[in-house]
């Protein structure tokens, strides 16, 4: 199940406020079950008197479905409390940039992308996709460089269009290709979900990924 963090947690107190009204509920049962039996015994047939056991047993199954119900309760409560706690948690993710290898938007400004080419390569590329996969640039670095600032123009130095990209960093040996890894760099988180159990983040630039998969976390500009 996903849970948006966009709704406010209900509080705590709320919590204390639903539950009154059931414990009143309960203590109203208990004491109108304790007038019924003593209303039996008062009537009773001196006859045949009510066994005491019946009444021990009968007193053992109320107590034992009121335990049950102020548990279930209880439960309930902390559920509401611990998902409260979660979305508190979640929210915080909102507003902030991550570093993680996915897409990321140009607005027009440049762009860090992260260049940590193979140990043993001797030369790398950078190659810039559009959204659409399209192959719109690439831009050679050196491979002992660890960042490179993508000013969004093209092979030919032509300025792109604003909008979501990716990159990944191709390092070669010789005339082979090495490796293929995509590039990681800043995107600001606006959305943050819990997804089977894990914190998933929605990027500016539309891409999930999960809070695991980030490298680095910096406060929002």
């Amino acid at each position: 199940m996903t849970t948006s963090v966009n709704f406010p947690s209900q509080s705590t107190p709320a919590v204390e406020n639903n539950s009154k009204p059931r414990a009143s509920i309960l203590t109203s049962d208990f004491e109108t079950f304790i007038k019924m039996l003593t209303t039996q015994a008062r009537y009773q047939d001196p006859l045949k008197p009510l066994d005491s056991a019946e009444y021990a047993s009968q007193l053992a199954q109320f107590s034992m479905v009121e335990q049950q119900v102020q548990a279930n309760e209880l439960l309930s409560g902390l559920a509401v409390a611990l998902s409260g706690s979660q979305l508190d948690k979640m929210s915080n993710w909102v507003g902030t940039e991550v570093h993680a290898a996915t897409a990321f938007r140009y607005d027009g400004e440049p762009v860090a992308i992260e260049t940590h080419a193979e140990p043993h390569a001797d030369r790398a590329e950078l190659i810039f996709r559009d959204a659409d996969g399209v192959v719109v640039a690439r831009v050679p670095v050196p491979v002992e460089d660890v960042e490179y600032s993508w000013a969004g123009e093209d092979s030919e130095g032509e300025e792109l269009p604003q909008g979501v990209y990716s990159a990944t960093l191709e390092s070669y040996k010789g005339r082979d290709k090495i490796s293929n890894n995509p590039a990681a760099v800043y995107n600001r988180v606006v959305e943050a979900q819990m997804h089977d159990g894990e914190v998933a983040l929605k990027l500016d630039s539309g891409a999930i990924v999960l809070a695991d998969s980030i490298t680095s976390i910096r406060k929002g500009a």
